[in-house]
């Protein structure tokens, strides 16, 4: 198979089939849903769908709420029936486990989990993911391993990341505040997955009260989250001057392949 096949093969008359774009309070899903509707919209069922996460930021809902208006259509939510409060915490402790290799319980049983649930009651011909014109690879392997299905609409219509940002800043949409906080992403503030010295010293200047919590968990479950010269280490031992790589090229992925990657 042609290793570009994925992406570029999907453009096609789409009519009266069920298109669910996942919205994680991101710019990139903001812009694909708003994008969806115009191409899709007219002849198609297109439903809006988000994963309540409990330590996401506060206005992360104000965001959800603007994009709604801008959209002109109501964000559904999705949850997992067995952790009603959608807590990464409690499944933390719940699984006496933080984060691994193969990625963290709290994507497993709070995103991919309550989608499935989702999905058992509603019809899904096809999905949209906030995957922007720069992450190519990235959909093309999602759509090998996990989903044949996915419209990549950002990709199609050639949207980067920084597109996302310019084109909810030029519509007078105020981004998630996490942003202006030097975070990568709308992720929940402290995610385990990070491993990065540099952004857990961010979680500790911007909110300490979460990087005392991440740091007792942490420490109590027997998970050392950051990488400090290639050696693993506890929160609570970070010295505070430590840096990694800068983060304007660090992004942690939740929801999809629940991963850390530097572009």
């Amino acid at each position: 198979l042609h290793k570009q096949f994925i992406c570029y093969n999907i453009t096609k008359v789409i009519k009266g089939k069920d298109i669910v774009v996942w919205f994680s309070c991101g710019a990139a899903s903001a812009v694909a849903a708003k994008v969806t509707l115009e191409k899709y919209g007219k002849d198609n069922n297109v439903r809006v769908v988000n994963n309540p996460i409990k330590e996401e930021h506060t206005d992360n809902l104000r965001f959800l709420k603007d994009v709604e208006k801008w959209i002109g259509k109501e964000i559904e939510f999705a949850t997992n029936s067995k952790f009603p409060n959608a807590s990464c915490k409690e499944v933390w402790d719940w699984k006496k486990f933080m984060s691994g290799p193969m990625g963290a319980p709290c994507t497993k049983f709070l995103k991919k989990n309550a989608r499935q649930e989702w999905e058992k009651n509603n019809n899904s011909d096809y999905l949209v993911l906030g995957f922007t014109y720069d992450e190519q690879k990235r959909a093309e392997r999602f759509m090998l391993t996990e989903r044949s299905n996915l419209l990549p609409i950002l990709i199609e219509e050639k949207i980067t990341k920084q597109d996302c940002f310019d084109m909810l800043l030029n519509k007078g949409l105020k981004l998630p505040q996490i942003y202006k906080h030097g975070f990568p992403n709308a992720n929940c503030i402290g995610c385990v997955k990070a491993t990065s010295p540099t952004y857990w010293n961010l979680v500790r200047k911007e909110f300490p009260k979460v990087f005392h919590d991440r740091a007792e968990q942490s420490y109590r479950i027997g998970t050392k989250l950051v990488r400090v010269n290639g050696k693993r280490m506890f929160l609570k031992d970070l010295p505070a001057n430590a840096k990694g790589k800068d983060l304007k090229n660090y992004h942690i992925e939740c929801g999809i392949f629940c991963e850390e990657f530097v572009k």
